[in-house]
C-alpha cells in the first residue's frame, strides 16, 4: 500500500459533524538551515475541514495528523497542474498554425488557462466531494 499524504496540524474549531484543522504548508526550502537568512522560504496556514468520527473526542488546540489517500492527491495534481499545462501547450502550438499571430495566440492561450481555472473554481463544491480527509490515530 502506498504511503498516505499527511500533515500535522492543530484543531482550531469543532462544529457539528466536522473538525477544522489548521495546517502549515511550507515550501521545500523552509527546512533549510539558511531559510531565515535568504528570505526565499515561505509558509502558509490552511484550514482543512475533516468529518468527525463518532467515539473520537478532540479538543481545540490538540495536535493531530490529517491524512489524504495518495490516489486523491494525484488527482489534485492532475487537475491543478497537468491539465492546465496541456491546455496551454495545445493552444500555443495550434493557434499559430491556423493563422493567429504569436502575441494573440499567447494571449488566447493564457485566457484559455484562466477560463479553465474559473471553471474549476465554479465547480469546487462538486470537486471537493471526491477528497475526504481523515485524522490518523
Amino acid at each position: 500500500m502506498a504511503e498516505l499524504i499527511s500533515h500535522k496540524g492543530k484543531v482550531v474549531s469543532l462544529d457539528q459533524g466536522k473538525i477544522s484543522v489548521e495546517i502549515v504548508s511550507e515550501s521545500a526550502c523552509a527546512a533549510c538551515h539558511a531559510a531565515g537568512l535568504c528570505g526565499m522560504s515561505e509558509s502558509r496556514k490552511k484550514i482543512v475541514e475533516v468529518p468527525s468520527v463518532r467515539g473520537k473526542d478532540y479538543s481545540v488546540g490538540q495536535e493531530v495528523e490529517v491524512c489524504l489517500a495518495p490516489k486523491t492527491g494525484l488527482r489534485a495534481v492532475l487537475f491543478s497542474y497537468v491539465i492546465p499545462v496541456m491546455i496551454l501547450l495545445i493552444l500555443i502550438l495550434s493557434l499559430p498554425l491556423i493563422g493567429l499571430g504569436e502575441l494573440a495566440g499567447g494571449l488566447v492561450a493564457i485566457g484559455g488557462v484562466a477560463l479553465y481555472y474559473l471553471i474549476l473554481y465554479l465547480c469546487k463544491g462538486k470537486l471537493a466531494e471526491g477528497y475526504e480527509f481523515f485524522i490518523r490515530n
